[in-house]
């Protein structure tokens, strides 16, 4: 099971990229939401991950946090969500905004995203509405960036934007530390070694 992929960014598509990891080339299908948050081609980058196998195809999906992944998982245990469903989901609506949608019942907001109607959208807040609270809640409207990690990592990105950073270039920059000092570095070793990345 591949569980983390980091890397450079080798290319990217409308709902696809590749990320190459020591010469190998993982093709990653990514909600918009992570897609436009990984930054620029040849740049580094860490995705949290979930592979689906089944009989015609082996699947690899990438998630810039692990709210997004959790939700993955969630959508997918929903009869008539597949993995690219899910990830049409994530990409209209983030974690924060779907855990309120299905805590209301709000079937609406649901249905928003692309190949979701109304009776899928109602199956889905009938279904997911008692395990809203297994989900890790972040702040309502955080919109923070996103890239995988534990609060440290969280707290470096939050740094890095309060300084003035883009949110594609604190990503790449933190993505990057993390990968070099790995996910349980103390926040000062992160920030300054991401600030070195950015300034490269």
């Amino acid at each position: 099971m591949i569980a983390r992929l980091a890397g450079l960014l080798a290319e990217s598509g409308s709902d696809h990229a590749v990320i190459d990891v020591n010469g190998v080339g993982y093709l990653v299908q990514l909600s918009g939401r992570t897609l436009s948050a990984i930054g620029p081609v040849g740049g580094e980058v860490m995705l949290l991950t979930e592979m689906q196998v089944r009989e015609d195809a082996i699947t690899l999906f990438g998630f810039g946090s692990k709210r997004e992944r959790e939700w993955f998982r969630l959508l997918t245990s929903v009869q008539g969500v597949g993995g690219r469903l899910a990830l049409a989901i994530l990409s209209t609506l983030a974690p924060d905004e779907l855990t309120q949608a299905v805590a209301r019942g709000d079937k609406a907001m649901i249905a928003r995203a692309n190949g979701v109607g109304p009776k899928l959208a109602q199956r889905i807040t009938m279904e997911l509405k008692d395990k809203v609270g297994g989900i890790e809640l972040g702040p309502i409207g955080s919109g923070a960036p996103i890239v995988a990690g534990p609060g440290a990592v969280a707290d470096a990105l939050s740094a890095l934007s309060n300084l003035g950073f883009r949110p594609a270039e604190a990503n790449a920059a933190v993505s990057a530390a993390v990968a070099e000092l790995g996910e349980d570095a103390t926040l000062d070793a992160l920030v300054r070694l991401a600030l070195r990345k950015a300034a490269k």
